[in-house]
């Protein structure tokens, strides 16, 4: 799926001081990475807090993003979960004609077996009527979906086109880029890594800091497309430091306290999260400052 490959960002949601969802702040994030060049947008990935806005405010985020793209850049809408049986419910229910994709993440807490995480993204392949990507991020689920998994995924169902792969583990994404159907996808859930996996032969990333720093994060990885690994690698090194420090405490904290120094959206997050303590926030506004050129 070439619409698919580049940089797509896992936007977040800006809430206001009183913790409402902040639409205009919405808007000028999706126009800001639009108008730096990356690829696609994802709504409702994990990077959105999803799991504290409700329904209606889910429903809320969805429809502005949809309104305010008005079709420019591909859409991928995260639908994933521990519950099989709801997620295959939302597909056979929703709407997905604005949307190229679903990102669908591996069951957490559950702590499924290989067969188990199989057996849901067959349910999920069987009942979806777009696309669907893979979302392996350990660190969070508790479970490591195995390059075999995926492969035999891959082999088995003609609409799972892709991993998110953020296990953190470039040996395990260059199995995956080996193993896997020629036409897969291999897409970086890890910023820092996302650069080093698109040389091995990966098609991209889903990424946090590129919502934060589009122009620079997207030219970077067609650099890295392209082959291009030394001007590729000086960007990299460049924003190395921000995306070390955006995930210090916690995602989306850091990412929206650079929001914040950008003038684009309050630092505010849902508990349990907190924002970046003063400390961080001197940081990370001192590098925004820094970087405006």
């Amino acid at each position: 799926m070439q619409s698919l490959i580049g940089t797509g960002v896992a936007l977040v949601t800006p809430f206001k001081k009183d913790f409402s969802v902040d639409i205009e702040a919405l808007q000028r994030i999706v126009n800001f990475s639009i108008d730096g060049g990356v690829e696609y947008l994802v709504v409702m990935g994990t990077t959105a807090e999803n799991a504290t806005l409700t329904s209606e405010e889910k429903e809320l985020v969805i429809k502005t993003v949809i309104d305010v793209n008005k079709g420019r850049l591909p859409l991928v809408l995260g639908v994933g979960g521990n519950n099989t049986m709801q997620i295959v419910e939302e597909l056979k229910t929703r709407d997905f004609a604005p949307f190229e994709a679903i990102l669908s993440v591996s069951p957490y807490y559950n702590k499924p077996t290989q067969e188990g995480i199989y057996q849901h993204f067959k349910a999920i392949a069987e009942a979806s009527p777009v696309p669907v990507i893979l979302y392996n991020v350990p660190g969070r689920t508790s479970s490591n979906m195995l390059p075999a998994t995926v492969v035999r995924l891959a082999n088995d169902f003609e609409n799972v086109v892709a991993i998110k792969e953020a296990a953190g583990d470039m040996a395990q994404a260059m199995q995956i880029i080996k193993n896997a159907p020629k036409d897969f996808l291999v897409i970086s859930g890890d910023d820092m890594l996302a650069l080093p996996i698109v040389l091995a032969g990966g098609a991209g990333v889903i990424s946090v800091i590129g919502q934060g720093f589009p122009k620079e994060f997207s030219e970077m990885i067609r650099l890295g497309l392209n082959k291009k690994a030394a001007d590729a690698f000086k960007t990299h090194y460049f924003l190395s430091d921000s995306i070390d420090m955006i995930f210090e405490q916690g995602n989306p904290a850091g990412i929206k306290q650079i929001f914040q120094a950008l003038g684009i959206a309050d630092n505010t997050v849902r508990l349990p999260l907190v924002s970046v303590d003063d400390s961080l926030a001197e940081r990370l506004n001192e590098f925004v400052k820094n970087s405006i050129k």
